[in-house]
């Protein structure tokens, strides 16, 4: 299958763009603070773009069609959990972190509980961007695989590199403006794609709505109290903590926060960015809900192949080449492939700022130059890529990527969004009552994730995880100081 020569173009020149705003701004970033923080000059409105898409990425463009493709909305209620989320981190997070002036999401935690904890958070945030990175470059390949039939494993390596060099090239500032601009064509591709299918509906928009209601698409999942399925609730608890974290704690959130000129303009933008998801993850899923319903009334337009377990997040990429008019079909692909490159950008940007901040500059070097210090920004860039690139082949032949990032940012995140809370909520915590919570905490993880026999869902990972730290940490610290007494 080849993309005719309009969208040849259109592809090409949009990853053109990309490129030139990394070189671009490669001759702006002079200092470790433009390629980290980008002078703390960002408008708001950029910022806010970014945020969103660093969330959407590629995950969210080809695994939520996908999911909905292949079961129902269950995992939109996922979205539902973000307004409190936001509410919640515009009200405490944002003015702490900016206040701190650090560019490091975790050197409070070492200022409160000491160089341990800072350790403990970045680890497991170093480990949670690996494993994102690595999703992300999975779900990269694929469109290019139904284009071209292309090995997914060598899309996986190309891609790899082709995004590393070019994070190395334009730091955030680059990193942030092309999030900007693919956000905005991430959501006019959405919306294209969704009237397209409700308008080329053989019998009209109504049977669309007919046939996923026939069987049961827009279903948010059961109400019930099992902890062993995914529920309603199961989600939006889930989605409830997972968003504190990404919003409140994640690295990437986080150092976007420190990019504006004052706090208003950052409240503004962690607001607008994380709000402007939920639209368009409706989007989304009514996009792999409208791919059912088209394919059903017209089954003879989709291969068997994209029926089996496994294949849902391919069946959206084969709609793109095989239904959409010329041109369209070459935007959309760019806008899959440009928000994966930001995504993967963002991952290796922070990713490597923290190791030059927590680690580097800690530990090594305290008063590394400038010079260094871009060299240690660059080489921590271009081992998280290469590591990046070898997860994603891991990740070759499962069955739901979105499934599989839940799983592994529930796991890898370590629950360390207790710990943040332990601090900001309780003022009197001490250091030994934080290190018997994060021990109690991280063995309910790791019993959760390898036992065979767990009665709880594996969404309930950081939850419970989270409790654990929390509530061990708040009794020790009663315990202790009644001791002291």
């Amino acid at each position: 299958m080849r993309l005719p020569v309009p969208d040849l173009i259109v592809f090409f020149l949009l990853m053109a763009v990309n490129i030139f705003i990394g070189v671009f701004f490669y001759f702006r970033n002079k200092t470790p603070g433009d390629f980290t923080a980008g002078g703390r000059r960002i408008p708001a409105w950029v910022a806010g773009m970014s945020i969103f898409a660093t969330f959407v990425s590629s995950i969210s463009f080809l695994g939520l069609p996908g999911k909905a493709f292949m079961s129902d909305w269950n995992a939109f209620v996922f979205s539902l959990s973000i307004p409190f989320a936001a509410i919640l981190t515009v009200k405490f997070f944002v003015p702490h972190y900016r206040a701190i002036g650090n560019i490091s999401a975790y050197y409070y935690l070492e200022q409160r509980f000491g160089r341990w904890a800072r350790i403990y958070a970045s680890v497991c945030y170093i480990l949670t961007q690996l494993m994102r990175t690595g999703a992300i470059l999975m779900l990269l390949a694929i469109p290019l695989n139904t284009l071209f039939g292309w090995n997914i494993k060598s899309v996986i390596i190309l891609t790899g590199l082709l995004v590393t060099a070019y994070s190395m090239l334009g730091g955030i500032k680059a990193v942030m403006w092309t999030d900007a601009i693919q956000g905005i064509i991430l959501i006019a591709g959405a919306v294209v794609c969704s009237l397209f299918l409700v308008f080329s509906m053989p019998e009209g928009p109504r049977q669309l709505f007919e046939i996923a209601t026939a069987n049961n698409k827009f279903s948010l999942g059961s109400f019930g109290t099992s902890l062993s399925e995914s529920t309603f609730w199961i989600v939006l608890v889930y989605g409830l903590f997972i968003n504190l974290q990404n919003y409140g704690i994640d690295q990437n959130y986080i150092q976007r926060y420190m990019t504006t000129s004052t706090d208003r303009e950052a409240k503004r933008s962690a607001l607008f960015g994380s709000l402007l998801y939920i639209p368009v993850s409706l989007l989304f899923f009514f996009i792999g809900t409208g791919l059912f319903s088209y394919y059903t009334s017209q089954p003879g337009l989709l291969p068997g192949e994209y029926l089996l377990p496994g294949a849902g997040d391919k069946v959206f990429p084969y709609f793109i080449v095989t239904a959409l008019p010329p041109g369209l079909t070459g935007l959309l692909i760019a806008a899959i492939f440009a928000a994966g490159m930001s995504t993967v950008s963002t991952s290796l940007n922070s990713t490597s700022t923290i190791i030059l901040t927590d680690y580097y500059k800690r530990y090594f070097k305290k008063e590394a130059g400038e010079k260094e210090s871009m060299k240690v920004l660059y080489v921590s860039s271009a081992l998280m890529g290469i590591s990046g690139i070898a997860i994603a082949i891991a990740l070759i032949g499962v069955e739901s990527i979105l499934d599989a990032w839940w799983s592994l940012a529930s796991i890898f995140s370590g629950g360390m969004l207790g710990l943040f809370l332990l601090g900001f909520v309780s003022a009197k915590t001490s250091k030994p009552a934080a290190i018997t919570g994060v021990i109690a905490g991280v063995c309910l993880i790791i019993w959760m994730s390898l036992s065979t026999h767990s009665p709880f869902h594996t969404n309930l990972t950081i939850v419970l995880g989270t409790f654990t730290i929390f509530l061990v940490g708040f009794l020790f610290t009663i315990i202790f100081k009644k001791n002291e007494k």
